[in-house]
């Protein structure tokens, strides 16, 4: 039996992969993040070594203990956490004093090839996972009103123009005004602000950054996004199509429909 590495962030993007990795044949040997990584992570996978953020040595020792070639990295790391929970070890600082920015982008690159300098491939995260990317079109009983697209359209332009700083995937608009933009902390966050601010009835647009190495921090969205878009009265939730990863999919479009938020999968040239 294949073992695959899991470096697993917050968030239930690491259950799904675990849970579908495993369902596939595979066996999965994880690095969880003490105080990010959900602890029900021990539960769906063959083996697990608990890390504090930063540390590299213990991580690279449990994937060689498995003869693991391959590994995937699943879900996010506050930016937080580096305040919180930052323990890097020499290893670790070596790493971070080879580095010439500090930008999650290069953060994560140079964690890969560190893992590929040992033989470990580091792979892209929706492994096993493409039937659960947004396709393009209408994934809710309802289409998007022409004001509601003139919206996405604009979310589009502005969610990539953002992401070209690496700020975050996510922006809110109304009436072509932008209302929130995803940062530090989090989509769900910069919805619920969007909704303090007068946004009920607004669009919701999540894109992945342009250049975006689909290995890392793949834009997702679950019943979690449902539930707080329905609470802030947002109406529309526009994702990039083929870059846009639907967790729970089954209870995500059920909740979607439940609360009558129209969900649309787009492109670079949305309609």
């Amino acid at each position: 039996m294949e073992w695959v590495g899991l470096i697993a962030g917050n968030g239930r993007f690491p259950l799904i992969f675990a849970e579908t990795a495993r369902a596939a044949g595979l066996a999965v040997v994880a690095v969880a993040h003490e105080g990010e990584t959900s602890p029900e992570l021990a539960e769906l996978v063959d083996s697990i070594t608990w890390i504090k953020v930063g540390e590299l040595e213990p991580m690279i020792a449990a994937f060689r203990q498995h003869q693991a070639r391959r590994a995937v990295m699943c879900g996010g790391l506050r930016k937080a956490a580096l305040l919180e929970h930052f323990a890097p070890d020499a290893r670790g600082m070596r790493f971070l004093a080879r580095l010439q920015t500090f930008s999650d982008d290069a953060l994560l690159r140079g964690l890969a090839r560190e893992l590929e300098d040992e033989g470990i491939a580091v792979v892209d995260s929706v492994l096993f996972l493409g039937s659960i990317l947004a396709p393009e079109g209408l994934l809710s009983d309802r289409a998007p009103t022409e004001e509601q697209w003139r919206d996405i359209r604009f979310g589009f332009e502005v969610a990539k123009a953002v992401g070209r700083f690496d700020i975050g995937q996510s922006v809110v608009v109304r009436a072509g005004m932008v209302l929130a933009v995803e940062a530090i902390e989090g989509t769900d966050a910069a919805i619920r602000r969007a909704g303090e601010l007068g946004g009920r009835d607004a669009v919701v647009v999540k894109v992945s950054k342009p250049g975006q190495d689909l290995r890392f921090d793949v834009p997702a969205v679950g019943p979690g996004t449902v539930a707080v878009a329905s609470e802030a009265g947002i109406a529309v939730l526009a994702l990039e199509a083929g870059k846009t990863l639907l967790l729970d999919k089954p209870q995500f479009l059920a909740q979607a429909r439940a609360a009558a938020l129209v969900v649309v999968g787009v492109t670079d040239q949305p309609a």
